[in-house]
């Protein structure tokens, strides 16, 4: 829920495929968040270093799962995710979504919520952030999850996440 770029990275662990969920408002933040998991700045995500930003978020996937993970964005099955692959793999998440992206949006806000309590506090926000490799401080964490808490209570529940990455698309 980096609400600075308006990106949101989710995986599902269960039996069916699993996929980030990214949404992204254009092509620069697609690049943005490419480069964050293209470690080696090779120009190319490995099935590596998808699994690392995958841990770092906190998800206990699979082997099995990334390497699925990586069948479905590689499209030209030479072993990597090229930007372009990733461009389309989120454009198409972003608008093939049947229910308008609820699920993905939950499973973003869970991965998130860390205490499992319905709200996404600062220090939580904070601790991702930062396994996710930003520098921010906390007090950076309080202002994002200012800038979306419509009801005051210092926390983001479901309805404002959803409410914030409506209008982020």
């Amino acid at each position: 829920m980096a609400a600075t770029n308006n990106v949101v990275v989710t995986t599902t662990n269960n039996n069916s495929v699993s996929k980030p969920s990214l949404y992204l408002q254009n092509m620069d933040e697609v690049q943005k968040v490419f480069k964050r998991f293209d470690a080696n700045g090779d120009g190319k995500i490995s099935a590596d270093e998808l699994s690392s930003v995958i841990i770092a978020l906190g998800s206990g996937t699979s082997p099995e799962e990334v390497s699925r993970m990586m069948d479905e964005i590689d499209s030209d099955r030479d072993g990597f995710i090229s930007l372009q692959e990733f461009a389309e793999f989120c454009q198409a998440d972003v608008n093939g979504a049947g229910d308008g992206g609820v699920k993905e949006l939950r499973e973003a806000f869970d991965l998130y919520d860390q205490d499992s309590n319905g709200l996404i506090s600062a220090l939580e926000l904070h601790q991702i952030l930062t396994r996710l490799g930003e520098s921010c401080s906390l007090q950076d964490c309080t202002k994002m999850i200012k800038s979306v808490d419509s009801d005051g209570d210092g926390n983001v529940n479901f309805e404002e996440f959803k409410k914030m990455m409506s209008n982020s698309k």
